[in-house]
């Protein structure tokens, strides 16, 4: 048994097989521990990377976490700049190590409204990992769940499908997670306890877990909570049982 054994003693059907995560809290850290919010994003964006190992290593296969926002763009001009900034470093910084580890990269969101740099980065990361599969990390950047749907609905019209065809497996199919399996998980932290308009279509079934912890001081022990929380669950999908 590896550090995880309260996780690895369970059955995999027990198991979430994809977890989305809110990483909610940075800017609420840096001020607690009186530093920039350049740094919290900076401890957050580490984080990421700490997280994914843990899920790696408790078996989990899927990883989605919301990073930009289509809200986030309303910030200070600096702010933005910076969680640019850190977006490119972190895609750049972990390419090489994705290729070696088969690990999978894909960006959910409206790419269009980056700025080219950026946008050929995010092509170059997706291309260069497309064919991984032992783990898939997806970045949601510019991304909002409405707009999220209403690109789906314009490329279905731009597609001219019939509306007695339209489905919900035709929708999901148009979405930016098409290929994807639903998040059986989402987990948020800081201790807030809403959705934010991440993924509305794919959450309809998810089980939910808040954390009172600040993204920045969110561990992988606290992470076994959650997917111990999850386990414990009857899902019923709608359904009883």
């Amino acid at each position: 048994m590896g550090q995880y054994e309260r996780v690895e003693k369970l059955p995999k059907e027990r198991l979430p097989r994809h977890v989305a995560i809110i990483l909610d809290g940075n800017g609420r850290w840096a001020e607690e521990h009186g530093v920039s919010r350049s740094k919290g994003h900076l401890t957050g964006a580490e984080n990421v990377e700490t997280i994914s190992d843990a899920l790696i290593d408790m078996g989990i296969s899927y990883l989605t976490v919301y990073a930009f926002s289509t809200e986030n763009w309303k910030r200070s001009q600096e702010e933005v700049s910076y969680l640019m900034m850190l977006l490119k470093r972190y895609l750049i910084k972990n390419k090489k190590d994705a290729i070696r580890r088969n690990i999978r990269i894909r960006v959910l969101g409206d790419k269009s409204g980056l700025a080219p740099d950026l946008q050929a980065l995010i092509a170059d990361v997706e291309q260069s990992t497309a064919h991984l599969n032992s783990f898939y990390l997806q970045f949601a950047i510019n991304y909002g769940g409405r707009d999220e749907i209403r690109r789906a609905v314009q490329r279905i019209a731009e597609e001219k499908i019939s509306p007695n065809l339209i489905t919900e497996n035709v929708i999901s199919d148009h979405l930016d997670t098409a290929g994807i399996p639903d998040p059986d998980l989402l987990i948020r932290t800081s201790g807030e306890e809403r959705i934010s308009n991440f993924l509305l279509w794919q959450l309809a079934y998810s089980e939910f877990y808040f954390s009172s912890k600040y993204w920045p001081d969110f561990t992988p022990q606290d992470l076994e909570e959650a997917i111990l929380s999850y386990a414990g669950r009857q899902r019923r999908f709608g359904g009883r049982k």
